[in-house]
């Protein structure tokens, strides 16, 4: 088991890519805890994974939540030895200028300082421990921007140039830094990126694929298992575009 032993933090952990994370990482070995806005969600997934597994109600706009979630963790698991930044919000298709402001801040909030708040709690930590393993969750709209969702692929953007930025400054501490690219994937954001859920959005959005599907939280699980564990010991600083060949 690739995480035997390990503790680990998942945020947005409660559906989507983020309990396909948990899933594996549980299956590895991991001890996690699932932090979620959905508390009960997540308490749901921890009470059908077992003792591996503790759900919290987690706001990671909010600094008193991340520091209780860190402090849960470290009760539960004696520690924190991974860190999934995945709690993300998107926004339907829109032009650029018509997006509301409060829609905007919202948007930065959670995909960009939450990364910021989790890291200040966390990081010290590993620093103290000499190792650790960040993932951050960005997007292939940060390498490839798909029209009407600029402000979206703006904020994944930042994803991955704080997740370069993190690994260059934590490479000496022994802590390693990575992120996801995933391509639209069947998750419940995926109707929010469409706009619309119907045959031909589907049909368009999948011409884009060439691998011919959309991602899956079980792509996502295998590809953080991979980085998040010591076979990745010599990989930090990547955002590995895990997309069915959308980037190329």
């Amino acid at each position: 088991m690739k995480l035997n032993g390990k503790s680990a933090i998942v945020t947005g952990g409660a559906s989507g890519f983020g309990a396909g994370i948990v899933r594996r990482f549980v299956r590895e070995g991991a001890r996690v805890l699932i932090a979620d806005l959905n508390g009960d969600g997540a308490a749901a997934l921890a009470d059908e994974l077992g003792d591996h597994a503790i759900g919290l109600e987690v706001d990671v706009c909010s600094t008193a939540d991340v520091e209780n979630m860190v402090a849960s963790a470290r009760q539960f698991a004696g520690g924190v030895d991974i860190l999934v930044n995945n709690a993300g919000i998107g926004h339907a298709p829109v032009a650029m200028e018509s997006l509301p402001e409060e829609t905007f801040d919202r948007i930065l909030d959670v995909n960009v300082k939450s990364i910021y708040r989790t890291a200040r709690q966390v990081v010290p930590l590993m620093k103290a421990a000499g190792a650790g393993a960040i993932l951050n969750m960005a997007s292939t709209g940060g390498v490839s921007p798909r029209p009407n969702l600029t402000w979206y692929n703006a904020s994944k953007g930042w994803v991955i140039t704080a997740t370069r930025a993190m690994a260059i400054e934590l490479a000496g501490e022994g802590v390693r830094v990575n992120a996801l690219n995933p391509v639209a994937g069947e998750t419940p954001l995926l109707k929010t990126f469409m706009g619309e859920d119907s045959p031909e959005v589907r049909a368009k959005f999948l011409a884009s694929i060439p691998i011919g599907r959309f991602s899956t939280p079980d792509d996502m699980g295998a590809a953080a298992s991979f980085l998040c564990s010591d076979d990745a010991s010599m990989i930090t600083g990547v955002a590995l575009e895990v997309d069915g060949g959308r980037c190329i």
